[in-house]
């Protein structure tokens, strides 16, 4: 796995080649934040593609039983009209490949042609590298520059999320947008539609924090804090509803589960934090949160329990988690209702 920086150098160096319109020959896109593959897929295209002519000059393939010699007549093709070539090939687990196939490959990509870009992009299937297999490593060395798309971080999201709500018309202020990432995630691939949903609902020039609860579909973790915020309130109806909305909407019960376990540490040390005159920083830290707004969210919730029961439900978490995974015909919603009844005995 690469580190943060040699993500960062990746994205710089396809970001500087797409300003000097000299790119690269082969370049690797991985990464959860989708959004911005697409983007750079699409400027790589804008760049190298002529308007009108992707037909002859714009190669995508699928990596899913794809042939090298496949691969091989797509980037040795000729441009038309045109003096680039851009051949898109997406999930072609590269290290997966048989001795033949990656010996095919490290000769194709020691030789790709001056006038060819070619970019194994990955969706679907994870890229991994497998340093075993040091020809391949090599050859990728000497020719491709890895490029992962990681999720950003909160400055550039508030600054992404201010342009797209400016070009709807709309502003929002820096308490919102935390609160749209908290409740709707930081992919940005994710947030699209919601802005969408959300700009359009707002009557206002601000988008609101009523305007966000009003229409956004919150993610699993914001639905969890909900759910555990509620039980911490003393509100078990309100807990009990959106456990069934989850359940409804075919949510797994183990990664219900999961997702408040999860959410029961984070109190249980917020609660500790409470304790030793901590601050929502030090907590903010301790989890690798983006913003302190999740932080101070969860101190508000954890000064309504006490460590003992912070305690004692993450415990309970426990040996239900157990259960679940090793006990055959478990009425596995069954037990999460009477674990929420649990939870919200003091």
């Amino acid at each position: 796995m690469a580190t943060r920086s040699a993500a960062a150098g990746g994205l710089d160096k396809l970001r500087a080649a797409l300003k000097d319109g000299e790119v690269g020959r082969v370049y690797i896109f991985y990464g959860e934040e989708a959004y911005l593959r697409q983007y750079y897929l699409q400027e790589l295209q804008k760049l190298l593609v002529p308007a009108g002519f992707e037909e002859f000059n714009f190669h995508r393939l699928g990596g899913r039983g794809l042939s090298i010699q496949e691969l091989a007549e797509a980037v040795e093709a000729m441009p038309m009209m045109a003096q680039h070539t851009l051949v898109t090939v997406t999930d072609l687990d590269l290290f997966r490949l048989d001795e033949r196939s990656r010996a095919q490959l490290t000769e194709l990509l020691e030789d790709v042609p001056d006038y060819c870009t070619l970019v194994f992009v990955y969706d679907l299937v994870a890229y991994k590298r497998d340093a075993k297999m040091k020809k391949l490593c090599a050859a990728l060395d000497g020719c491709a520059v890895e490029v992962e798309f990681r999720q950003q971080e909160r400055d550039q999201l508030l600054r992404w999320l201010k342009r797209r709500f400016a070009a709807l018309g709309k502003d929002i202020d820096t308490a919102a947008a935390d609160h749209l990432l908290f409740t709707c995630g930081t992919l940005m691939t994710d947030l699209l539609p919601e802005i969408g949903k959300i700009g359009a609902y707002a009557k206002g020039e601000r988008v609101t924090v009523e305007d966000i609860n009003a229409v956004a579909d919150p993610v699993l973790d914001a639905r969890i804090f909900d759910m555990t915020n509620a039980i911490t309130a003393g509100k078990y109806d309100q807990a009990a509803g959106v456990l069934s909305e989850l359940l409804r909407m075919q949510t797994e019960p183990i990664a219900i589960l999961a997702a408040v376990g999860k959410e029961l540490r984070r109190l249980y040390t917020a609660r500790i934090a409470l304790d030793g005159k901590k601050d929502r920083f030090w907590l903010k830290q301790l989890w690798g949160m983006s913003s302190d707004y999740p932080a101070r969210l969860l101190m508000e919730a954890a000064r309504r329990v006490d460590r003992s029961w912070c305690r004692a439900a993450v415990e309970r978490c426990q040996t239900l988690d157990r259960r679940m995974k090793s006990e055959r015909n478990l009425d596995s919603e069954a037990e999460l209702k009477l674990f929420l009844m649990e939870l919200s005995e003091r």
